[in-house]
Formats: structure tokens, C-alpha cells, sequence
């Protein structure tokens, strides 16, 4: 009788172990569709090599800016921007090879190597940093993830939590992704500090075809403390899985002005 009742409150506890995890999103199946939303998010505009022509607006409630971009990258651990337009700015190039960063400056034509503690920085004066633009961290293998099932969930969307791993130097307390349910691509990320204040938003729009990829080709910025800013980037054209030159990825190519 002993032995019959300690499998009892054996199975009894398991059971309401798994109730529990289930009922806070940490199932397995949850867990498992996270791991899948975050890698598509991820590589959603990466691939083995891609290229990219992209408009940047940065607005303000006293001024707009229009910058013309060009840029390559390959894999996680390569990447090279070169701005077209507008003149001012022609020839401007930013290249990032595994941890380390430069920027190049026609006009004095010096490069600068960008320090670790400068990666949060603005990316020419808009609201995307250095480290949104070369994408230094991951959420697959930078954060801890789980599914959520938030208050303000809405029909059709899936929402998965990211908080950094301890000892990673990232300035987010936690981000927020909402998903399309059926096909992982981002609706929006919501950006918040460790207090918890949501510091910005990301809202992807406009979803087609690209290359051989459906991706939003609209990504506006909003950060919510500077009233009236936002930076918005357009994808005019897009290829991936491409053949690339890996010589594009040089110190020699940041100077070339090509």
C-alpha cells in the first residue's frame, strides 16, 4: 500500500509540474517554437550572403534626412555597408568582421575602429544603432527565449520574450517579438531597459517577395523617450544566398569608395 501511494504522489507531482510549465509557456512544443521564431527572425534578412539597396529616413521633429545605402553580408560574422546619397555623405563605409568594427571617412579619409562600448551608439545620427546594423548578437544564441501569451495578444500573432544571457553586454532588459502566427514573420519588437520601461518599437510593413525570400520591406523605428524621431528603412531590392567576393569584407574595400 506504501509503495502504491508513493507512485501516486510521484505521478501526482510530475503532473502538476508539467501543468504548471505549460500554463507559464514553458512547455516543450513552446519551447521548441520559439527556438524556431527566433532563428527565422534572425536570418530573416541574413543568409549564407546577401545584398541589399535600402532607402534610410531619419525624421525629427525639426528635420528629415534621406540617406541611399548599399550592403553585403556573409553569414553572421561579415558585414559591409557603403552609403550612395546624398553627396555629403557619398563614399561612407562601415564594415564589421566577427567582434570588430570600423568606419571610414571620405572627407579626411581616416578610418576609425569602433570600440565595444560604442556598438549601442547611433548609426549616423539615426535611430538604429551600430550593433541593429551590423547585428553583433542574436536572440538564438544571445537570449533566453519562451512564448508568452500576453494581455494584449491578438488573433493570429505569437509573442516570444528574449532576455540576455548573464554576462552578455546588452543594454535591453528584455525584448518583446510578435510574430505572424503561420509564417514567423515579425509584425513588430518592442524594446524594453531592466526597470522595465519600453524604451523603443519596431514595426515591420510591407511584406513581398525579395530574391528568394518573403521578408517585411518596411522597418520603421520608434524610440518612445524622443518624441516626434523615427528612422524608417525601405528595402528596394534584396538577393540572397548569393555569390559574394569575400574581398568585399576588407579593410583595402572600406577605402576603395566603389
Amino acid at each position: 500500500m506504501g509503495k502504491i501511494l508513493r507512485l501516486f504522489f510521484k505521478f501526482l507531482t510530475v503532473f502538476i509540474v508539467i501543468a504548471v510549465l505549460n500554463r507559464i509557456g514553458f512547455s516543450a512544443d513552446n519551447i521548441g517554437d520559439a527556438r524556431s521564431i527566433v532563428k527565422k527572425v534572425d536570418e530573416l534578412y541574413r543568409s549564407d550572403a546577401s545584398y541589399g539597396l535600402i532607402e534610410m529616413n531619419i525624421i525629427t521633429t525639426h528635420w528629415k534626412r534621406k540617406l541611399k545605402i548599399e550592403s553585403w553580408s556573409m553569414g553572421k560574422k561579415h558585414t559591409f555597408i557603403r552609403i550612395l546619397e546624398p553627396k555629403k555623405e557619398k563614399g561612407m563605409t562601415t564594415l564589421r568582421i566577427d567582434k570588430e568594427m570600423w568606419n571610414y571617412f571620405p572627407k579626411t579619409n581616416k578610418v576609425m575602429k569602433i570600440p565595444p562600448s560604442m556598438m549601442m551608439g547611433s548609426w549616423m545620427g539615426s535611430d538604429f544603432t551600430n550593433d541593429d546594423l551590423v547585428k553583433e548578437y542574436t536572440y538564438f544564441d544571445d537570449y533566453h527565449f519562451e512564448i508568452i501569451n500576453p494581455d494584449y495578444a491578438k488573433k493570429g500573432e505569437t509573442y516570444v520574450k528574449c532576455i540576455p544571457k548573464d554576462g552578455m553586454p546588452i543594454v535591453w532588459g528584455w525584448v518583446i517579438l510578435a510574430v505572424d502566427t503561420e509564417s514567423y514573420i515579425p509584425v513588430w519588437q518592442k524594446f524594453y531597459d531592466e526597470k522595465g520601461t519600453l524604451m523603443r518599437e519596431m514595426y515591420f510593413r510591407e511584406v513581398k517577395k525579395m530574391g528568394n525570400k518573403i521578408i517585411p520591406t518596411i522597418l520603421e523605428l520608434i524610440p518612445t523617450k524622443k518624441k516626434g524621431k523615427k528612422t524608417i528603412i525601405k528595402y528596394i531590392k534584396a538577393k540572397f544566398n548569393m555569390r559574394i567576393d569575400k574581398k568585399i569584407f576588407s579593410l583595402r574595400n572600406l577605402r576603395s569608395g566603389n
